[in-house]
């Protein structure tokens, strides 16, 4: 070890692996942050060390070995090498130095966890633990398996024994084998030493005991699979919890008979014990060996660790192959070039970074400075011998910043010391930081202007905006003809047109906007666009591909000043939409390779836009496309009332608003006015599936609150089932009012779902609100609708409107109302072509959130004149005089020609009701745009059309309705139901020619 450590000495003492101690810094301040510099002949003034060992003569110690400081945890010191326990740097030019040896780390143990004897002594205690645990569980296994084999061979060996005693069989046979077997029981348990002898039955009855009180109970459960074997001469053994001894193993023998038959059987237990004897005799010696295997161990680990410290003087092999390394480990991973000179100028030290820098030879260690080469401001500042921070030199290239210090402070070798880092890249880095801070504004300015609308152009055009004069001094965009419409461009070639263009300067003479662009597949476009990926011309006027696509406007362009290009195709979810292409003049820097990227990221960006913009474009139509299909095209013809209608979509998109007038049997009309919220595809859509739920629950002529019932059913069911399948939205808030006016009467039925009440304007030109009870929106459930009945006088107007109309986001719905009051009073007999207007124009703000649809309906009365009404008595007799009456009525009216058609709906109809119904009956006759014939009884039951067989006398009566009438069906009112067919009055009714043959023909041969 003394030899190691005197060979260690000498390679320190080389200078190429020794420099001084001011040098162990990595910076150009590390000497003025360290304590100051210590001499080798012995420590600083600061610093307290050890006296050399008294047993370890002066002569074997290490010269060169510095006074580095206490190497304890205890000690202070100035540096992190001293906290290490490291000495300091040899000699300098006199090569002669003093050791002085390290402050010992106080211990209470002669060897530490850290030390070789440390660990030594751990793994001798892991191992000695590790056999005794083995040797004692060992011991223990063995025993208790040994246990538990002698208590089963004991226990089989006395219970057969027992059993097949003279005697036993006899006794289990006589009237009481208790008392013959019990006292010998007792006495071979005794004798045997076992926990138990049980004779018991095959029923599982103890015949003996060890104890009186437990004669003549049931053994323990369960005993029939013993008993199984015990039939079949079998013995069973098994270990069980006994109540009096622990673990017991039970070994049950059969006793049987001379024929084979079971007679009883025989239970001998024995306890088994835990623990051999002959474990616990063995396991004191055992304990006793391992504590002095232990002792030894420590003893031995304990001389090992006092010679190793004495030998190495308190350091551990950590802490001295960390002393060795680290002036390596420092020198030559630092990212500054270390520099160490000696008084006389030659070069002591240099460290990697310092040869790369200098671009030094291998044997420049020892060589003066001035004859290394160096640049001559470089080789005299380092002989100079004046003090330098930060000096910027020329040395191969290359700016490096030199920082220079005297090593030589009151104590230590003389010298000095240089610094050098590489401010080459940084100056470089500097510039291409301002252009990349310059490129992340203004990409944070695309995100931020590129796309603020869902307009396909203008987010061109905010594209080429943002870029000039930022990165481009003009800038063009062209987008495939098929994405301004919104559709999603094919494989196929197709054209593209410019749509937005911005430049330094006006009038550049590039392609104008609007502008078809057909390119050659050689130009930059093109290329662009086929690849994928951007397109970079340096320089147009070498551009021959480009010139020859146009070679006029390409000379006018480059006599104009443009001289670089770059093009970058628009490319969004793999498609590619367009190109855009940045121009740069002669003023400004060409396009590099660097410029690439930065094209492509902002291209990629907008790109995305684009097509958001097109998608959104595509959708809006569609749902536009849809909107108007699905709401009605134009005011179906009637005479109950005078219709006017508005719909308003918001400039976000089509909405779920929607109207509808449905002309009803018996000169009635149906008002609808719903709102779906939203906007969108998915709103027009619902709002389609509404309407047309209404027009078919219209068709049945359903009460308005029946019909709102079985719409708010229709939208449950819908989310439920788009719920289920998890691809579709809930039809969240959707609302609808259902009104119905009879102009025969005057009175006007409405219920609504959540939605606004109407408006009615009287004759007079006042508004009233009527009150109409509001249920809840559609697809909520849970509470029935209720209607209200208005009494209109005729000329009055009813309006109807969504919420869009008077509610806002600058308008409260209060407010909202009032206006529209105000808009709809005092105008007495407006028709509602101009309501329509009056209204729109005093309440649609400027830049409506919601679409808005408006029906005003003015209402008309049927005149008395034209309504017929009689009350039928129950008797088929009566039928004859009320045709009669029908044929007045209709000659009255000037209706001859539909008179004897009438007679016979009418007449088949009343005989329906006569044969099938219930009284109170009435026909009554409509006289309008077509002539309505109703007959009403108390009955609920409704007829179905049926063809009857050849062999049916009846049967065919509304088969001849249905053949007559132009349309027929059935109503339920709260008392019955009502049966009406429609004959039309103009070109519809059945010719006058058809005479009463024509109508027998019904009942021709092949029907009989």
């Amino acid at each position: 070890m003394r030899g190691l450590f005197r060979r260690r000495s000498a390679r320190r003492e080389h200078p190429r692996r020794v420099p001084p101690a001011s040098a162990q810094s990595s910076g150009p301040s590390s000497s003025e942050q360290r304590s100051p510099a210590r001499s080798p002949s012995g420590p600083s003034s600061d610093q307290t060390t050890d006296e050399p060992p008294a047993e370890q003569p002066a002569s074997e110690q290490p010269a060169d070995q510095h006074s580095s400081g206490p190497s304890g945890p205890g000690a202070s010191g100035s540096g992190s090498e001293q906290s290490e326990g490291s000495p300091a740097a040899p000699s300098g030019a006199s090569g002669t130095a003093e050791r002085t040896a390290p402050l010992r780390e106080p211990s209470r143990f002669p060897f530490g966890a850290r030390s070789v004897a440390g660990e030594v002594f751990i793994l001798q205690v892991a191992v000695i633990v590790l056999l005794t645990v083995a040797v004692v569980v060992a011991f223990v296994l063995h025993a208790r398996w040994d246990s538990e084999q002698q208590a089963r061979n004991k226990s089989l060996a006395v219970a057969q024994t027992f059993a097949r005693a003279p005697g036993v069989l006899d006794a289990l046979d006589s009237r009481d084998p208790t008392a013959a077997l019990q006292p010998r029981a007792q006495a071979v348990r005794k004798a045997a030493d076992v926990s138990y002898v049980v004779v018991w039955t095959p029923e599982g009855k103890r015949i003996t005991a060890p104890k009186r009180r437990m004669i003549g109970q049931t053994v323990v459960k369960p005993f029939k699979f013993i008993v199984e074997r015990a039939r079949e001469g079998r013995p069973t053994t098994h270990t069980i919890d006994a109540v009096t001894g622990g673990d017991t193993v039970n070994t049950a023998v059969p006793v049987t008979r001379p024929d084979g038959s079971l007679a009883g059987l025989v239970s001998a237990g024995v306890t088994v014990s835990r623990v051999n004897q002959g474990v616990k005799d063995q396991l004191p010696v055992l304990l006793m060996s391992a504590a002095g295997a232990l002792v030894l161990a420590s003893v031995s680990s304990a001389l090992v660790s006092r010679r190793l410290r004495r030998q190495t003087h308190g350091l551990g092999p950590v802490q001295m192959t960390r002393m060795y390394e680290h002036h390596d480990a420092v020198l030559h991973s630092v990212r500054e070039g270390v520099l160490i000179l000696d008084a006389e100028g030659r070069l002591v030290l240099a460290n990697s970074e310092a040869r790369r820098l200098l671009e030094l030879p291998p044997e420049a260690e020892g060589e003066q400075v001035g004859r290394l080469g160096l640049d001559a401001g470089m080789a005299e500042l380092l002989t100079s011998g004046r003090t330098a921070s930060d000096e910027v030199h020329l040395a191969g290239g290359r700016l490096l910043a030199v920082n220079v210090r005297a090593t030589r402070g009151e104590e230590g070798p003389p010298g000095r010391v240089a610094t050098l880092r590489d401010t080459t890249d940084l100056r470089a880095l500097e510039g291409r930081a301002a252009v990349s801070r310059e490129r992340l504004r203004l990409l944070y300015e695309a995100g931020v202007r590129v796309g603020t609308t869902l307009d396909v152009v203008r987010t061109a055009e905010e594209l080429a905006e943002v870029v000039v004069p930022g990165f481009a001094d003009f800038a063009t965009v062209e987008l495939l003809d098929p994405v301004p419409r919104g559709e999603e461009p094919s494989g196929a070639r197709t054209d593209m047109r410019r749509v937005a263009m911005s430049g330094i300067r006006e009038e550049p003479p590039l392609y104008p906007v609007d502008t078809v662009i057909r390119t050659v597949a050689t130009s930059p476009d093109e290329a662009a666009r086929e690849t994928g990926h951007p397109v970079l011309v340096p320089d147009l006027r070498q551009a021959h591909d480009w010139l020859a696509e146009n070679p006029e406007r390409g000379r006018a362009t480059l006599d104009y000043g443009i001289r670089s290009l770059i093009s970058v195709p628009l490319r969004a979810r793999g498609v590619v939409l367009g190109s855009v292409d940045f121009w740069r003049t002669e003023e400004s820097e060409p396009y590099a390779e660097d410029d690439l990227v930065f094209a492509e990221e902002l291209a990629a960006r907008a790109a995305v836009s684009v097509d958001n913009a097109r998608r959104y474009t595509r959708e809006n139509a569609m749902a536009v496309t849809l909107q108007r299909s699905l709401l009605p095209r134009g005011l179906p013809e009637q005479d109950a009332l005078e219709v006017a209608s508005r719909y308003l979509p918001t400039r976000a998109g089509v909405g779920g608003d929607w109207f509808d007038v449905i002309p009803l049997p018996g000169a009635r009309v149906a008002l609808v006015v719903g709102d779906v919220v939203g906007h969108g595809l998915h709103a027009a859509a619902t709002m389609g599936r509404l309407r047309t739920a209404v027009l078919n629950f219209s068709s049945l002529d359903l009460a308005p609150e029946d019909l709102l019932a079985h719409l708010d059913e229709l939208v449950d069911r819908i989310d439920q089932d788009q719920t289920a399948a998890g691809n579709g939205e809930a039809v969240t808030g959707a609302t609808c009012l259902y009104a119905i006016y009879d102009s025969a009467s005057g009175r006007c039925t409405v219920a609504r779902a959540g939605h606004l009440g109407p408006a009615v304007v009287n004759p007079d030109g006042t508004v009233d609100f009527p009150e109409v009870p509001v249920g809840l929106p559609l697809g909520l459930g849970g509470a029935p609708f209720e209607t209200a009945e208005l009494q209109l006088a005729e000329g009055s107007s009813l309006v109807l409107y969504t919420d869009g109309l008077v509610e806002d986001r600058d308008r409260d719905i209060d407010d909202g109302l009032a206006q529209l009051h105000d808009a709809l009073a005092d105008h007495p007999g407006r028709p509602p072509e101009e309501t329509c207007g009056a209204v729109l124009d005093a309440l649609l703000p400027a830049d409506p959130s919601d679409d808005v649809a408006l029906l005003v309906a003015r209402t008309r009365v049927l005149p008395a004149d034209r309504v017929a009404q009689w009350d039928v008595p129950a008797d088929s007799g009566a039928v004859a005089p009320l045709r009669a009456q029908v044929t007045g009525k209709l000659t009255e009216w000037g209706l001859e020609e539909v008179a004897f058609t009438t007679e016979l709906i009418l007449s088949e109809l009343v005989t329906n009701a006569i044969r099938y119904g219930s009284e109170p009956i009435r026909a009554r006759l409509l006289y309008e745009r077509s002539l309505t014939c109703e007959v009403s009884d108390g009955n609920s039951t409704s007829p179905h059309l049926r063809r009857a067989a050849a062999t049916e006398e009846g049967g065919r009566g509304l088969f001849l309705v249905a053949q007559l009438a132009e349309r027929w069906g059935t109503r339920y009112t709260p008392h019955g139901k009502v049966m009406w067919t429609e004959q039309s009055l103009h070109g519809g009714g059945t010719p006058q020619e058809e005479d009463e043959e024509s109508l027998l023909d019904q009942w021709g041969d092949g029907d009989m």
